[in-house]
This record gives structure tokens, C-alpha cells and sequence, in this order.
């Protein structure tokens, strides 16, 4: 039977949550601190982990939209070099044969399979505390603003020469245990993804595109994951939204993250992360500020049972 939650969120809230998704996920200020945040402020609670997690298909079909056509050469360039197209030696089937150049869209696929693993493996060592403990949101204040002044540091020192096709095997792990980092509300998926190729001295928007498609293997197998957890339970625990309230947010997601993408790689491919960093820098402010008067309490409440 297929049955998320039955009350709680209303459309309104939904929307609301939904608009904070889409415009945050592919900025790097972390979409789950924001989500756990105004969840508390619109009086719903934090939203949960689950709900979190669900939305975010609708920021990934827009990735997905986007660069489609990035997605459809990399994935025919990795499945014509399985096939033996360059070669049937296992270097050329990876795409780098000996002694010709290499096909960096086949080995664009590897790289994001190698990059996605870290998360995946620290996502299930972790599933417990990710869903309760590290939604605390004096912790989301210390990592806005320890990973924002990060952020900005890297931006700073990073040589900022390399494009995407001088990836390695090497930096494509490093890109994801960089990613792994924003199961920790307040990092920032793709803020911790472009905080490691700076400092690995990717360009801004190398960092920045590469983020993108790294997300998507992680973001689809959580979401759908939590999905499959929700619609199979007879106690489901996606936090206080219902099937209705999840489907609009996700959709508001879907449509201004889409836009934000756009928007985003427009502007680092111009400008600095420093924005990024004074803007969380001032959050983790606020937010400590409202922590100490009591408008907002660290414990977030997740519902976690019937």
C-alpha cells in the first residue's frame, strides 16, 4: 500500500519548502540547513531527513534537464568503450587506451561511479545519526560557518588552471569524499564538492559542473531510497508531510532549481564565492542568535514513528 503521511504540512508550507530547496541545493549554503531552519520558523518542525531527501528528485530532474546532453555523450562514450570500441585491453575499455588519446567522456562515467562511493558507503555506516543527531542545529551553525570560511579560503589559494578533462581517478575520490561531508546539514553538497576542485585547482565552473553531475547517482539513490522506505511502511517516517505536500515541494523544487542552475553557473564563471561565505557567516549568526533567545530550539523534532 502505498502511503507516506496523512497529515501535518499543508500546500502552503509545501510550496514554501519546496522554494527553499530549489533555491538552495546548487548554491553552496546547504539546501538540508535551510530546509531544518525554516521547517522550525513556519512552525512544521524540521521537515526530517526523509522529506529532505525526496524533494531533492525534483532539484536532480532539473540537473538531469539540463545537462542532458552532457549525460547522453558521457554515458554513449562509457558504454561504446565497454564494448571494446577503443580497444578490448581493460585500460581501453575504461577509456584511456595505450598509446591514443583518451576518451575523457568515458572516463567522465568512471569518475562519477569512483566519486559516488564514498558518500554511498558513509551514507549507511551513518543512516542513524544523519537522520537524527547531525540535525542539530547548533551543529548546522558550526558547519555553515566553518565550511563557508573554507569555502572562501579555497577560493582564495586555489590555482583555479584545471578543467574537467585533467579529472584522475585520484581527484574523482577526492571529489567525493569532499562530497560525503554534506550528509552533515550545514556543509553543502555541491559547497563542499567546489570547496575540494578549488583546492585541487579546478576552475570555478569546473568544480561547479563537476558538483552537479556527482549529485546525481547520490541524490537519486537517497531520494528514491527514501521513497521505496516510505511507500513500503505501514510507518512511515518522512517527517510531518503528506504523499500531496511532498509532490508539490518537489515540483517547486524541480522548477527553480532549474532556474538557479542557469543562474549560478553564469555567475561563477565570473565572480568569487565570497557572497557565499559573508552569506553564511551571517546565517550561522542568525540562526545562533535565534538559538540563545529561544525562537529556535537545537533539537529539531523529527517525527520518527506512528
Amino acid at each position: 500500500m502505498v502511503r507516506l503521511v496523512t497529515s501535518g504540512m499543508g500546500v502552503g508550507e509545501a510550496i514554501l519548502l519546496g522554494l527553499v530547496q530549489g533555491l538552495t541545493e546548487f548554491l553552496p549554503i546547504s539546501s538540508s540547513a535551510h530546509l531544518a531552519i525554516v521547517g522550525q520558523l513556519i512552525g512544521s518542525e524540521d521537515p526530517g531527513a526523509a522529506f529532505t531527501a525526496i524533494i531533492q528528485l525534483g532539484t536532480e530532474t532539473a540537473v538531469l534537464l539540463y545537462f542532458r546532453h552532457d549525460i547522453v555523450r558521457i554515458v554513449r562514450a562509457w558504454w561504446a568503450a565497454l564494448r571494446g570500441s577503443l580497444g578490448t585491453t581493460w585500460r581501453a575499455r575504461l577509456g584511456a587506451p595505450v598509446g591514443e588519446p583518451a576518451d575523457h567522456d568515458a572516463l567522465m562515467a568512471w569518475f562519477i561511479v569512483l566519486g559516488s562511493l564514498p558518500i554511498i558507503v558513509f551514507g549507511v555506516l551513518f543512516q542513524h545519526a544523519i537522520e537524527q543527531k547531525f540535525r542539530n542545529l547548533w551543529l548546522i551553525v558550526v558547519t555553515l560557518a566553518v565550511f563557508g570560511l573554507l569555502l572562501g579560503w579555497a577560493d582564495k589559494v586555489g590555482v583555479k588552471r584545471r578543467g574537467l578533462e585533467e579529472m584522475t581517478g585520484r581527484n574523482a575520490v577526492q571529489f567525493g569524499l569532499w562530497q560525503s561531508l554534506a550528509l552533515v546539514p550545514g556543509v553543502s553538497r555541491s559547497g563542499g564538492t567546489i570547496t575540494g576542485g578549488l583546492l585541487m585547482g579546478y576552475t570555478r565552473e569546473a568544480a561547479a559542473r563537476y558538483s552537479f553531475l556527482l549529485a546525481i547517482p547520490a541524490v537519486f539513490g537517497s531520494g528514491l531510497f527514501e521513497l521505496a522506505k516510505q511507500t513500503g511502511s505501514s510507518c512511515p517516517t518522512a517527517g510531518s508531510a503528506g504523499f500531496g505536500a511532498t509532490l508539490v515541494a518537489t515540483l517547486v523544487a524541480f522548477v527553480v532549481g532549474y532556474l538557479v542552475i542557469i543562474v549560478f553557473l553564469k555567475i561563477v564563471s565570473t565572480f568569487s564565492y565570497k557572497p557565499f561565505v559573508y552569506y553564511r557567516l551571517g546565517l550561522a549568526a542568525l540562526v545562533a542568535l535565534l538559538l540563545l533567545t529561544h525562537v529556535l530550539h537545537p533539537d529539531v523534532a523529527v517525527p520518527t514513528s506512528c
